[in-house]
């Protein structure tokens, strides 16, 4: 089953945390519950809910990917909160379990930036491009399109098999921490569109655990903290 928590609501936002699985949006033509609509049946049970009244989205969680996101609750506050986003935002953490492709002699520094650009496929899905791009946002070859992208990590628990991950985004593209980190023989656990040879925890190991802002309208600085799964830690610990 699905799991949906609205951790705060006011005139302006929500702040909910949703389950792996769960699409934050909906797509033309889908008929399945998303995170949008989940919050949208809330509030018409508490009878919150008014054409003037009702979740719109500011960002996005991938479907497989669980954790905190912010919906606005009016087009004005939409706006506001879509302009002033990389300002208002003052803390974004995720939380990853990846594989180690390369064995354990594979080392990365305990913390650094990963700042390859990404191309996406047919199929929208990002990739590092293994030739490498022409500093112009194009591949050596000066066909490849990409797009500028860099990951802050840290390493909170390094394991045979299993390294625990906690990151950052200086950019939001679509798949960064998923591509970043394959691209250095460190695919996510359970992600199959990064050949992932392992799924621990029946699900893609990336969970948003932090979201911390300035509330516009307020001026208050609010966090909401959900802990990844604990036997997330424990994979990594031997």
């Amino acid at each position: 089953m699905q799991k949906f928590q609205i951790l705060f609501q006011d005139q302006n936002i929500a702040v909910i945390c949703k389950s792996s699985g769960l699409l934050s949006v909906p797509y033309p033509g889908c008929r399945a519950k998303t995170a949008l609509s989940l919050l949208e049946e809330a509030m018409r049970k508490r009878g919150t809910f008014s054409s003037k009244h009702r979740p719109f989205a500011v960002h996005r969680l991938d479907k497989d990917t669980s954790g905190v996101m912010m919906f606005a609750l009016n087009e004005r506050a939409q706006k506001t909160i879509m302009d002033s986003w990389q300002t208002m935002v003052t803390q974004r953490l995720y939380r990853a379990v990846s594989e180690n492709t390369r064995g354990a002699a594979q080392k990365l520094p305990d913390e650094g930036t990963i700042d390859s650009p990404l191309a996406y496929n047919a199929y929208n899905i990002a990739y590092v491009p293994k030739g490498g791009t022409d500093g112009k946002g194009g591949g050596k070859d000066g066909k490849l399109k990409t797009v500028s992208a860099r990951t802050n990590y840290k390493i909170i628990a390094r394991g045979k098999q299993f390294t625990m991950f906690e990151l950052s985004l200086d950019t939001g593209r679509k798949n960064q921490i998923r591509a970043h980190l394959s691209s250095l023989g460190f695919p996510l656990c359970g992600d199959k569109n990064y050949r992932a040879k392992t799924n621990p925890f029946g699900r893609l190991a990336l969970h948003a655990r932090v979201l911390e802002y300035v509330n516009p309208w307020t001026k208050e600085q609010q966090r909401f903290e959900i802990p990844e799964p604990p036997e997330w830690l424990r994979s990594c610990s031997s």
